[in-house]
């Protein structure tokens, strides 16, 4: 019987290495300026003033006259019930409010801000993890 010879052959086997590297492509740096500058508001401001006058009329009305306004006037009546033999509305006064306007140029320095971005774009750096 004949002899039976074996040989080994050897198997190989390859096998992959993974590595992960971070790289960096470039960025971006923001700068942020603030200017100030002064600024004069220049605007017409208008004032009211009211006078007051008390007139006295004594008249007999026959009913609460209205508030009333003649040009720059604001007329108010007051009427009082007296007793007669019947009762009667007498106007005893009124008051008139005069409303005067006055106008007044100011002028006023003011601060505006403004803000600036500068954009400045950094290099490549390569880095290993």
């Amino acid at each position: 019987m004949a002899e039976v010879t074996s040989k080994v052959i050897p198997v190989i086997e390859e096998e992959l290495v993974v590595e992960k590297r971070s790289v960096d492509t470039g960025g971006v740096r923001i700068t942020k300026q603030v200017h100030a500058e002064e600024k004069i508001v220049d605007e017409l401001l208008q004032h009211e003033r009211v006078f007051v006058e008390r007139h006295v009329v004594n008249q007999k009305v026959d009913m609460v006259p209205a508030i009333r306004r003649e040009g720059n006037t604001l007329i108010i009546p007051l009427v009082e019930e007296v007793l007669v033999v019947e009762k009667q509305l007498i106007l005893k006064e009124e008051v008139h409010l005069i409303i005067e306007q006055s106008k007044e140029q100011h002028s006023q320095t003011v601060t505006l801000r403004r803000e600036e971005a500068t954009i400045e774009h950094l290099p490549a750096v390569e880095r290993k993890e």
